[in-house]
Parts: C-alpha cells; structure tokens; sequence
C-alpha cells in the first residue's frame, strides 16, 4: 500500500528521510524525463534533477503538504534549467574571446536566437500549461518515443487514456503556440 503524499510531505517537513526518499524513488522518473526533454543532455538533467532533491531536502521546513510535490519540483528544476541555459548563452557569448573554441559551419546568430526562443516558448508551454499526468504522458511519447501501449503499460492506464492525453497536450499546446505556428 503506498502512503498518500500528503502524509509523505508531512513527515519530511518533520526530516524524515524515508519518506522524503519515497517521494524521490515515486517522482524521480518523471522529473528525469521532464529535465532531459528541456535540456536534451542526460549528464546535465541528472545534475539538475539531484540539485532539486537536494534544495528540497534542504528547505524541507517550508513544504506544503497541501499542494502538489511534483509542482514543486517541476518549478524548482525548470529555474534550475533556466540557469543553465543562461550560463550557456554567457559561455557562447564569450566562446570568440576563448582561444581554440571557433566554431565552423556556425549558425547564423539571430536564427540560433529566433531557434532558442522558439525552444523556450514551447517548453513554457508544455511545464506551465500540461496537467502533471497530461504531461508525463507527452514527455513519455514525444521525448522518449515511446509507443501508446508502452506507455499504457508502464502507467498502468489503458490505451484509450494515452490517446486522450496525447489529444489534449497537443491541443492545449497548439492552441497556446498558435502565433508560431
């Protein structure tokens, strides 16, 4: 039988490492899967995602046990990537002034700039507008391919549910993205 998160939340507000590590090993995964599909790079997503767990840990006194935990780490993990993305866009900035780091067959700079905002425009989309299962569900199909039956089975949902997420993500995003597309 699995503890109900509230119950969970309480007792890591009360520094209970056992239920903060059932909250890891229930939402990890999916966080893992969220990171990556905003970074695209599996080292830098699993720093970022042991980095939320760790703030968490250490700001355990003002959790919240009536709001959602995977909310949480989705808000914490997405300014963790924002973070790194500025620490990219300061690195690529200053790459002209680093001997040995020229680049050839460069992307145009102001396409690489439309690109990346275009990149930052979807995935606010996907983090601030998907319900948390809607959207484990797009990350699991678009991010890591994986089939409508696969992910059926690996949730324990049927088919029919997996299309309908699917149905709804890619409406909601649509309707959000309307003026890119």
């Amino acid at each position: 039988m699995q503890v109900p998160e509230k119950k969970l939340l309480e007792r890591v507000k009360n520094s209970n490492k056992t239920s903060f590590k059932d909250l890891y090993y229930r939402h990890q995964p999916i966080l893992f899967r969220y990171v990556v599909y905003r970074v695209r790079e599996r080292e830098i997503a699993e720093d970022i995602v042991q980095e939320t767990f760790v703030r968490i840990w250490n700001n355990r006194s003002r959790l919240d046990s009536s709001k959602s935990f995977f909310s949480l780490i989705a808000k914490v993990s997405n300014n963790l990537c924002y973070d790194h993305f500025r620490h990219q866009k300061v690195k690529l900035q200053h790459q002209d002034k680093i001997p040995g780091t020229h680049k050839k067959n460069k992307i145009n700079p102001e396409t690489e700039h439309e690109l990346s905002e275009f990149k930052e425009e979807i995935w606010s989309a996907v983090n601030d507008h998907l319900p948390d299962k809607c959207l484990e569900i797009f990350l699991l199909s678009r991010n890591e391919g994986k089939t409508n039956q696969e992910i059926a089975d690996l949730l324990n949902i049927s088919k029919r549910t997996v299309e309908n997420q699917l149905y709804r993500a890619l409406k909601i995003l649509r309707k959000i993205l309307k003026n890119y597309l």
